[in-house]
């Protein structure tokens, strides 16, 4: 064992205790028993009750699965005693547990690591330490190492039962690993672990390390985003007020849309300011998912991992990314969630235009997306310009070619962005709103592009009646806008005939000068003497001077679209942009965290690497939401929240400094998630990665209920909203398997792949899916299956991510021990109740007599150990409850 210089220990201990010959209080009781765990610090001289097993049934040599942990940062020294304590459970159906103290025995760190094969055998005696009544062997092994050998068969002997106290590297090492420690550390906080042994179907034995850890991504993500909203809200703001002069219907409904925009602008700074303020906890407990200053926050947030170490088999991780489902739980849910609220907003907005021009959401957000393009394009294309002057004034032939290169790409994805029927039917339907405009001629509809949308536009309110389109105006030159943006590709082809003629003259061997270049007619500049800084200037000042009048128009025209979105949904348009930002944070939050952790276990797999940028990642969403009440609402929300992640892509960059959290640029609609490595993983990574390759993410949800409410929906509700997400997300998991067929050799999926079939998989997903049974869970499994086995995210949701939540996980680690690492199937149950155990979790209350009485299982501690600490509810109070609402309704029925 490592010591520190305070001689604290530096590796984490794991004590996994079995007893033996216990005396029961009566000659024919059988024991159920369990044993606690309490820790006598030196200094302090009190007995801290630390952690405990689950409870065995019906033995007096009881073999315990759960192990009890010590992680590093605890305060552990050779001169701690550690105190064991056994108990036998008389009645455990209720929230409280009856219990009667049976024995204990007390051992100090330091005898046991200095002891002979680092292994004690301690004697269980009652409190008064006169009657002996059994034994606990303790020993120290590395994680990994079995107790007997690799080859030793699981005995019933109770002579071989042991307690075996075992350390580890850190804790966020054994989730991290040793070499990604330092880019992990700034994402995942607060590990916890636990440790079980269970036996194999050959009588060995494996050790599973399940780790838990927060994430600083709950608080991390969130804010930034909000500060994008902040400064995208802005400069949409300002757009409108450069908008000019208008006619006054159309400035006062600027004004009344700026003034709602200022309001929720307001209110969007109020949060940051709020959650700049947050200290504690790295999450947000689902006690507070109604607080409004956390709303974007997601609930509940964590890493859930499970480590098997198998005898004979690869040691293996499984990471699901546990969380509280994306909703806006502030807003509430009385009129549904994302998936309705925006189809009906839609619907009414299509509906009652009286004051404004209706755009479809698709131009909309291309209206959106060409304002971008503007603001990104716009200062590089002026950068690159100024930098090929700066090359002319050197005499740099390289530089100036590298530099015409650059401002050519840019300037041709400048003019591409504007080669769009919206921006020119835009300019029309602005010049309309301009002061004194008057349709001198009849409103003739023209036939519209699909390009072009369903465009209607009002005159004024004075004289209101729906159009199919913009109606031409006869003082108004459709053309203008062709040759102001025709411009700018003659102005860079004029500076690109300059450059080669100033690039032909300066080669001495070149032959002589040919004739003038065709595509050069419009620049009417042919002296190629004297300084080439002199003869480019004029051309570059030019090609600026085009492009701000491209630029002027086309913001005015988008800005128009974007006043006529708000306008004709005031208030609720911004309301529901709020919702969707608040559902979209919480969303990002976990993608991003299952992005990174999965980036840094699959650092070493160049196939999983090569499927990342060829293919993207799928990331799956369980949701065990029910469609009954507000959980349907909730369910809405989420479906549009993991929807929404599509328009995210990943970016891997060298980290620069020791600052590893993820940078997020962008705006809504379209954002890059920048993650940064250090400089030897980011080294390990494939070329195309290397160079900036954006990463697609392909989202998807399956949802299935399974709780009280679900039954309730299925006997006198509606499944369609449940049964509609999963068939469309069967098909966007479909397309993502054809993508993965068509671009990924065959031997890039995982090792078990040969064991099923993946067709056949989603085959049986899609009948399982279309048969509408009721509470399916198999939908779940298997599409947890075909994600593990196509290297994708697992995500596991319900309300809160904690009940229902723990309970999945617990049944799919408990499965895939069954299905892969060969656990014996008669501890099957008895593994999934080691996990579910609360009485794994943590310390009796203070009150509590640690000898006789009533021990009261105490809630997780703050860090929220929920898949290992289920937070169980009596069934029998299941039970009425469901017969008194089940009659409360049949009455209300009748």
């Amino acid at each position: 064992c490592l010591w520190r210089s305070d001689l604290e220990i530096l590796f984490l201990f794991v004590l996994s205790p079995a007893c033996k010959d216990l005396v029961a209080a009566t000659r024919d009781r059988k024991l159920n028993t369990f044993i606690q765990v309490s820790v006598l610090h030196p200094a302090e001289h009190i007995l801290t009750r630390y952690s405990s097993t689950e409870i065995v049934e019906g033995t007096k040599d009881p073999l315990f699965l759960t192990g009890v942990t010590f992680p590093p940062e605890y305060p552990i020294y050779e001169e701690t005693k550690i105190k064991l304590t056994v108990y036998d459970v008389k009645d455990k159906s209720q929230d409280t547990v009856s219990r009667s103290f049976l024995g204990c025995t007390t051992f100090r760190v330091a005898d046991l690591v200095k002891s002979k094969e680092q292994q004690l055998t301690l004697t269980l005696k009652t409190s008064d330490g006169g009657k002996t009544v059994g034994t606990i062997e303790v020993n120290l092994v590395k994680m990994g190492e079995l107790e007997d050998g690799e080859t030793d068969p699981i005995t019933t002997d109770a002579q071989d039962q042991k307690c075996a106290l075992v350390r580890e590297c850190t804790a966020t090492e054994g989730i991290s690993g040793k070499d990604n420690l330092p880019s992990l550390s700034a994402v995942l906080k607060n590990p916890i672990c636990k440790l079980y042994r269970f036996p194999t179907s050959d009588n060995k034995w494996m050790r599973i390390r399940e780790q838990m850890a927060e994430t600083t991504l709950s608080f991390h993500v969130p804010k930034e985003l909000i500060n994008l909203h902040i400064k995208e809200d802005m400069r949409r703001n300002q757009e409108l007020k450069d908008l000019g002069e208008l006619a006054p219907h159309w400035d006062n409904m600027r004004k009344s849309v700026i003034a709602h925009c200022d309001q929720m602008l307001s209110m969007y700074q109020d949060t940051l300011a709020e959650l700049g303020k947050h200290t504690g906890s790295s999450f947000k407990s689902s006690c507070s998912k109604g607080e409004k200053t956390l709303e974007f926050i997601p609930i509940n947030l964590h890493l859930q991992r499970m480590h098997v170490h198998s005898p004979q088999l690869k040691d293996s991780l499984y990471d699901v990314i546990t969380v509280g489902a994306p909703a806006a739980h502030f807003q509430g849910f009385k009129n549904g969630g994302l998936r309705k609220l925006l189809s009906k907003f839609e619907a009414e907005r299509r509906n009652t235009g009286y004051q404004c021009i209706y755009y479809s959401p698709e131009n909309t957000a291309k209206a959106k997306e060409v304002l971008s393009n503007i603001n990104h394009l716009q200062p590089l294309i002026s950068s690159h310009a100024d930098l090929l002057l700066n090359s002319a004034s050197q005499h740099s032939p390289d530089s100036l070619k590298n530099s015409l290169k650059m401002l050519s790409e840019k300037t041709e994805l400048f003019v591409h962005a504007f080669k769009d029927q919206l921006v020119r039917s835009a300019l029309l339907a602005l010049y309309t709103a301009r002061p004194g405009s008057v349709l001198k001629k009849p409103a003739v509809p023209r036939n519209t592009t699909e390009e072009e949308g369903d465009l209607q536009h009002q005159g004024h309110p004075s004289q209101i009646k729906r159009q199919d389109s913009i109606p031409h105006h006869s003082e108004y030159d459709e053309e203008e806008w062709d040759r102001v943006w025709a411009n700018v590709g003659k102005s860079l082809n004029c500076v690109i005939a300059m450059v080669d003629r100033l690039l032909e003259k300066d080669n001495v061997s070149s032959t002589k000068e040919g004739e003038n270049d065709p595509s050069a007619a419009d620049c009417k500049v042919f002296h190629t003497g004297g300084d080439w800084y002199e003869q480019l200037y004029p051309l570059v000042i030019t090609l600026k001077d085009c492009m701000g009048e491209v630029v002027t128009r086309a913001k005015q025209s988008m800005a128009f679209v974007l006043l006529q979105e708000l306008a004709c949904g005031l208030p609720q348009c911004l309301m529901l942009t709020l919702r969707r930002d608040i559902v979209f944070s919480q969303a990002l939050a976990g993608l991003v965290c299952g992005f990174i952790i999965k980036l840094h276990t699959g650092l070493h797999d160049q196939g999983f690497l090569q499927q990342l940028h060829t293919v993207g990642l799928l990331v799956q969403y369980e949701g065990l939401l029910s469609t009954y009440s507000e959980e349907a609402g909730m369910l809405e929300d989420m479906a549009v929240g993991i929807s929404d992640l599509q328009k995210v892509m990943f970016k891997i960059i060298e980290a620069k400094s020791e600052d590893f959290l993820p940078i997020i640029t962008g705006r809504r609609e379209h954002y890059v998630i920048e993650v940064q490595l250090p400089a030897k993983m980011f080294e390990l990574l494939p070329q195309e990665i290397k160079e900036g390759k954006l990463l697609r993410m392909y989202p998807v949800l399956f949802n299935v209920g399974i709780n009280e409410q679900q039954t309730l929906a299925e006997r006198f509700g509606d499944t369609t909203l449940q049964e509609n997400i999963n068939q469309e997300n069967l098909e966007l998991l479909k397309e993502y398997y054809k993508l993965f067929t068509e671009k990924m050799p065959p031997d890039c999926l995982p090792h078990f792949q040969e064991q099923n079939d993946l067709k056949g998989l989603l085959e049986n997903l899609h009948q399982n899916i279309q048969a509408k049974k009721r509470k399916n869970v198999e939908i779940m499994w298997l599409a947890a299956t075909i994600c593990r086995k196509l290297n994708g995210v697992r995500f596991t949701c319900c309300k809160s991510a904690k009940d229902r939540t723990s309970m999945s996980v617990t049944l799919e680690q408990c499965s895939i021990l069954r299905d892969e690492h060969q656990l014996h199937k008669d501890f099957f149950i008895r593994a999934l109740d080691c996990m579910r155990s609360r009485q794994t979790q943590g310390a009796l209350n203070e009150s509590d007599d640690p000898e006789t009485g009533c021990l009261t299982d105490n809630k997780p501690t703050s860090r929220h150990f929920y898949p290992v600490a289920l937070l169980l509810v009596s069934s029998h109070l299941l039970v009425v409850w469901l017969i008194l609402s089940l009659a409360l309704l049949l009455a209300k029925y009748q």
